[in-house]
């Protein structure tokens, strides 16, 4: 009996199970963060010039958003295998066209508008704002709204798809 069909016949609702596999990532990612954070700081003497509660806020709906993507990617592929492959197809063109590697403006036009389905892009200009210029709230949320529309977005489809695959 497969892993999927274990979780078809628990008696926990699909809401329960999704929550499931989306709150144990998120805190883990999170903690991760807090931990990033910290070493920048104190090891290679960065200077966080931002707010840590804002900054923690912003990254709780990054990872949302991602973690979204990821379970769309769950729901979609039918084998762990075809999971680990779709995890690479994205995760690579998330990275390049997030700005990380290079300005988004130097990208051809039709890069610079397919980054604005990319949660990472919106989530490094936070974290680069916060860290190098004390970003207020007023550039996080210009920042934040796109990011909470990519994790309504991403989560209800995620959603959906596993709800129908265990109907």
């Amino acid at each position: 009996m497969s892993t999927f069909d274990q979780l078809i016949v628990s008696p926990l609702t699909s809401f329960e199970i999704l929550m499931g596999k989306v709150v144990p990532p998120l805190i883990i990612a999170v903690c991760l963060t807090l931990f990033m954070v910290f070493a920048v700081a104190v090891i290679f003497k960065v200077p966080f010039a931002g707010s840590l509660p804002l900054l923690v806020f912003a990254s709780t709906v990054a990872l949302l958003s991602i973690v979204g993507i990821g379970l769309f990617i769950s729901a979609f592929c039918k084998t762990q295998q075809q999971a680990l492959l779709s995890v690479f197809v994205f995760q690579m063109p998330m990275v390049l066209l997030s700005g990380f590697i290079s300005p988004i403006n130097d990208m051809p036009e039709i890069l610079q508008h397919a980054t604005i389905l990319n949660p990472v892009r919106f989530y490094i200009v936070i974290v680069k704002g916060m860290f190098l210029k004390g970003m207020g709230w007023q550039d996080v949320f210009m920042n934040l709204v796109p990011l909470v529309f990519l994790a309504i977005i991403t989560l209800s489809v995620a959603s959906w798809m596993f709800k129908r695959n265990l109907d």
